[in-house]
């Protein structure tokens, strides 16, 4: 059995502990906000059902995502804090931005940690959508216009989580994310921003360029796989194309009494 094929059987055996701790959570009557009714949190208006840390802090997908909150924590401070990660798949579709902006929203919820989220799927940004943001300038600007970074920053009223949109929209965006002006501005994100989470929502890694460049610079790279979407070898060769980054995988989407969970495995 391959390290991939044991990371997955490890996921589907969590799928079997939390399917007793659902029933646990039911039976203690613990009350869940419904999903799908817009919301609003520090002024910030979340309609997005998927939108679970917010919306439903105490259902078992939310308490999914503090697991993989608190797995993150300890892998990124040991001796140096490693906190520029990004979060990707290896195909469209598979939850990457969803699971982007629940971890980065799980983060800046505890007191000690502050959290940069990053928009840097230029192609189908997203982040902006769920946020409920709107369109504004971000890091497109930044790469193409030299603007200050620190001027682009939205406020989300979510505990300590600040987003840089995806910004203008670009043609050409793998010639950014190939440029020396993309590598200068994330090691200067990561410097400037040393004492916070800096969380960066990346395209899916086989179709596209981009992740491959981004996951040179990052420190660690989150890979989303959803349930019965890529093939065992799309999954080890987007792992292969990462330059050896990825710290773990998120088990997206599988089935539980007709709701879906969020799993991570080493």
């Amino acid at each position: 059995m391959s390290r991939i094929e044991e990371a997955l059987a490890k996921a589907a055996g969590m799928q079997s502990g939390l399917h007793g701790r659902g029933n646990r959570d039911a039976a203690s009557g613990i009350a869940r906000v419904p999903m799908g009714e817009p919301t609003s949190v520090g002024g910030v208006r979340l309609a997005e059902e998927t939108m679970v840390v917010i919306n439903a802090p105490l259902s078992p997908m939310a308490e999914e995502y503090r697991k993989l909150k608190e797995a993150l924590v300890k892998m990124t401070k040991r001796e140096r804090f490693d906190n520029l990660i990004a979060v990707t798949s290896s195909t469209v579709g598979e939850g990457k931005s969803m699971t982007a902006v629940n971890l980065a929203a799980s983060l800046a919820g505890e007191y000690d940690h502050t959290v940069l989220l990053v928009d840097a799927d230029l192609r189908r940004p997203a982040v902006h959508k769920y946020l409920g943001l709107g369109s504004c300038k971000g890091l497109s600007d930044c790469m193409r216009e030299g603007l200050d970074v620190g001027e682009l920053l939205v406020k989300t009223g979510i505990g300590k989580l600040s987003v840089l949109p995806a910004g203008t929209p670009t043609p050409n965006p793998v010639e950014l994310f190939s440029s020396d002006a993309m590598r200068n501005l994330f090691r200067e994100m990561k410097i400037r921003y040393g004492d916070r989470y800096i969380i960066v929502d990346t395209p899916p890694v086989l179709p596209f360029a981009e992740t491959r460049s981004i996951a040179s610079i990052v420190d660690g790279v989150i890979l989303v796989v959803k349930e019965g979407m890529p093939s065992l070898e799309q999954i080890e060769e987007a792992i292969d194309a990462l330059d050896q980054k990825v710290l773990g995988i998120v088990y997206n989407g599988a089935y539980l009494q007709s709701r879906s969970s969020y799993y991570y495995a080493e």
